[in-house]
């Protein structure tokens, strides 16, 4: 008897609406059944002649869902349901449902647009919103909107955010209500403290067995943790109770393994987000759920990818514990308060948003689209999409005006990222095992940095560190693959076969003790300096942490010179570089060979030119700021106080337009030290015109003439120009003179060049307080004049002769 799910209530209004629009958005949640029923409905009702095609996430989900479904028709797989992954497939003449990963759509999109023989493409699990999805959907719009319009679309997900996948695809939302078995939530009554996150899971899960019947799914973020928690728990466990780790690093035996039922006793199932859909795992009622996942990060300060581990979002906590009610009511354990779940961010961002987009940039290079003429769900990023085909150039898989070449082509055709698929296709023998070993996670644990540890490994030999041999064994099998018609002719050294890969993170070593390393690329990297690598000149970096101040690299391969050479001669070449040095303080002119930004050769350039020299000066100028000495000071305080309309003499302007005034007037000046004598007076005025000079000397003039005829520098520093001068100088001047409309500020001073009257107003000077200082200047200075009406007297700065 077929056992009825929440599903079935709704699958007359998915045919109903593939019937009328030929396409649908299915939400139902975990447990309702829609991966399994609903590619049956499809076939049962007829709705195409063609095949149906499914696409699921991962490898292992795939196969299950083939697998159900044919058990529920009560058929081997491969007959009229069959599934196609990476590696492995079972499909005949007379399947007529077919499960495949997602990448595996993009490939039949590739080599026949049309789709022929298949009518309907059904895209579960669509809230994981992986680049592949996104991509497939993109096409197959494109597809049914110019070349099949018989051709069906239905996306489903348990907690997908449907109206924009909906207005994308012009589709019905329908929506399958309630789970399979009701499922209770269980939260921390306080938030976690100083424990290990690993010791809290695990007392976690030993706190639920001990509450719960049944078996257990705990959801990790990655292998580490998993094998961690494993050892906790072995210790502590039930003699009944089973734990299977579940990751996608495993061969599909152990994962096969890991998801049927125990065969006594009860199963404690450490899994990371591959058990979140698609999976029923047999037995399983309660969940713990460690809250948080892993996710691959792009890096755009490193150019690299990285693995991140980030709390769950509500939708993922939403998904996991549904697992826990597939077959009855279950509890899901939550390793955070009830008040931290508000906290969590909705859904995760979709894979468009943060992964490396180099194979996407390439697939749509295949396609002949831009990204632009398609319909996503989430556009990629126009920076980060131009950055990816940047490094598509680089490999020679676009040309210059972006379109596709004919090695590209090659590329796209090989079941790698396109770093790796170009190693692959100009490499010698060896490059299908080094692609597989970079493809994977490291097989040695805590092994040094030397990818030939690796290769050791992988061929047999002892290597330093901790061999996995699961990862070994699907190296080994990736690399008979790759090797299937790889012509092999090419360079074969390790470490040439990395640089083909990554021409970019070619890393010389700098002068001084450290390891520490600059990349091709522009970037730095630093080893550890107890690594027997560590005192190698050339290597290429496979693996690096992705900081973005200085890598740490983590893998690499030994290259030689010669090698660098022969095989990227037409990349390197001579240079003749006249750049500002920050670190010496000067401008250095040098010949260089260079291999991107790694110097091979540097010679002294002792015939630069003198306008190139005075730009990378310019550079400097930047650097150091700008450097006006006394004179030059005085002239811009000036310039600043001339009214509208007069050229702008900010320092910010200044600044910001260097090449109009400054640069004409660097010859010779090659160095810090040179700047800080350089007077830039003769710069400035230069900007200028003629009439422009002589209304400055106008309205704010360099000096003040006195009636003796002497010229006084005005001080034009503090917010009122002003001078000094001695008192009897400005006898008979009685109208107070005055600089930019100002009155100009007078520190009249005594006989010794004292202070004794600072005034904006002479004449009120000598109406009011000229008497009392002429009384106490009298009798300090009685050589000098004082007198009674200074308004009429002359001035002088002369003292009256001896016995007068």
């Amino acid at each position: 008897m077929i056992l009825t799910l929440p599903i079935d209530s709704v699958l007359p209004e998915v045919i109903a609406a593939l019937r009328a629009t030929g396409r649908a958005v299915l939400q139902a949640p975990p447990g309702a059944g829609k991966t399994t029923r609903v590619p049956l409905a499809i076939l049962e009702a007829g709705l195409t002649k063609g095949r149906i095609v499914m696409l699921e996430p991962r490898r292992l989900a795939a196969r299950a869902a083939a697998e159900r479904m044919a058990a529920t028709l009560g058929e081997e797989v491969g007959q009229t349901v069959g599934y196609r992954v990476r590696g492995a497939s079972a499909v005949s003449k007379s399947t007529r449902i077919e499960v495949v990963t997602e990448g595996i759509l993009t490939r039949m999109l590739q080599s026949a647009p049309e789709l022929p023989d298949i009518g309907v493409v059904i895209f579960d699990e669509f809230h994981e919103r992986s680049l592949n999805a996104d991509l497939g959907l993109a096409l197959c719009l494109e597809v049914a909107g110019a070349l099949r319009d018989d051709l069906m679309l239905v996306a489903m997900s348990a907690t997908l955010d449907a109206a924009p996948v909906a207005a994308l695809m012009e589709a019905p939302v329908i929506t399958s209500e309630g789970r399979s078995f009701e499922v209770t939530p269980r939260w921390l009554d306080r938030p976690l403290g100083r424990e290990r996150f690993e010791e809290a899971v695990a007392n976690l899960v030993l706190k639920a067995i001990s509450e719960e019947q049944g078996s257990a799914l705990v959801f990790l973020p990655g292998e580490g943790e998993i094998r961690r928690v494993e050892t906790l728990l072995r210790r502590q466990v039930p003699p009944d109770c089973h734990v299977a780790p579940l990751f996608g690093a495993m061969d599909f035996k152990a994962q096969r393994a890991a998801i049927l039922p125990a065969a006594t006793g009860r199963k404690i199932v450490l899994a990371t987000s591959i058990a979140e859909t698609s999976l029923t795992i047999e037995g399983i009622t309660i969940v713990v759920d460690g809250g948080r996942a892993r996710r691959a990060q792009f890096d755009p300060t490193s150019s690299m990818s990285r693995l991140v581990t980030e709390k769950v979002t509500r939708a993922e906590a939403t998904q996991r514990a549904g697992r826990a009610g597939r077959l009855t009511a279950g509890v899901a354990y939550k390793l955070w308060t009830r008040g931290e779940e508000g906290a969590l961010m909705a859904f995760p961002p979709a894979e468009i948003e943060v992964a490396d987009l180099t194979g996407f940039a390439l697939e749509l290079a295949l396609w002949g689209a831009r990204a632009d003429e398609l319909c996503f769900v989430t556009p990629p990023h126009e920076g980060r999409l131009a950055e990816a085909r940047a490094v598509l150039q680089m490999l020679s898989a676009l040309d210059e005006t972006g379109r596709i070449t004919a090695h590209g082509r090659t590329l796209a055709r090989l079941p790698l990222h396109p770093r790796l698929a170009h190693m692959v296709a100009l490499g010698g023998p060896s490059a299908p095992m080094l692609a597989a070993i970079l493809a994977e996670r490291d097989p040695l644990r805590g092994a040094p940095v030397d990818l030939a540890l690796r290769r050791d490994a992988v061929l047999g030999n002892r290597a330093s560190g901790e061999a996995n041999a699961a990862t070994i064994a699907r190296i080994r099998q990736e690399t008979k693959r790759l090797a299937r018609g790889q012509a092999g002719t090419g360079p074969d050294g390790l470490g040439i076969l990395a640089a083909l890969a990554y021409p970019d993170r070619v890393g010389l070593r700098r002068k001084g003790d450290e390891p520490r390393y600059v990349l091709s690329g522009g970037k730095g990297a630093v080893m550890a300096g107890h690594d027997p690598m560590a005192g190698a000149r050339l290597l290429v970096a496979t693996d690096l942490d992705g900081d973005p101040r200085e890598a740490r690299i983590r893998q690499a391969a030994t290259l030689t010179e010669a090698e660098l050479r022969e095989t990227f001669a037409d990349q390197i070449g001579w240079h003749e570089v006249c750049e500002w040095s920050r670190r010496d303080g000067r401008v250095l002119t040098r010949k260089q060979e260079r291999f991107g930004a790694l110097v091979l050769a540097d010679r002294i350039w002792s015939v630069a030119p003198d306008d190139q020299v005075a730009l990378a000066m310019l550079e400097g100028v930047r650097q150091l700021g700008l450097n006006p000495r006394a004179a030059a000071t005085r002239f811009l305080a000036r310039a600043r106080l001339m009214p509208a309309p007069f050229p702008d003499f900010s320092i910010e302007h200044l600044e910001e337009t260097l090449e109009d005034w400054l640069l004409p007037h660097l010859r010779g000046v090659r160095s810090t030290a040179d700047w800080k004598n350089f007077d830039m007076l003769v710069a400035l005025t230069a900007r200028l015109t003629w009439d422009e000079t002589q209304a400055m000397e106008r309205i704010a003039p360099a000096h003040f003439e006195t009636p003796l005829g002497r010229r006084v520098p005005i001080d034009y520093s503090t917010a009122q120009p002003s001078i000094e001068i001695r008192l009897q100088e400005v006898f008979g001047v009685t109208q107070h003179p005055t600089v930019a409309g100002r009155p100009l500020q007078l520190s009249l001073l005594s006989p010794a060049r004292r202070p004794v009257q600072v005034t904006t107003d002479l004449p009120g000077f000598w109406k009011s307080s000229y008497a009392d200082v002429r009384k106490e200047m009298r009798g300090r200075y009685p050589r000098h004049p004082w007198p009674e009406d200074p308004t009429v007297a002359d001035p002088t700065v002369r003292a009256k002769p001896r016995g007068t």
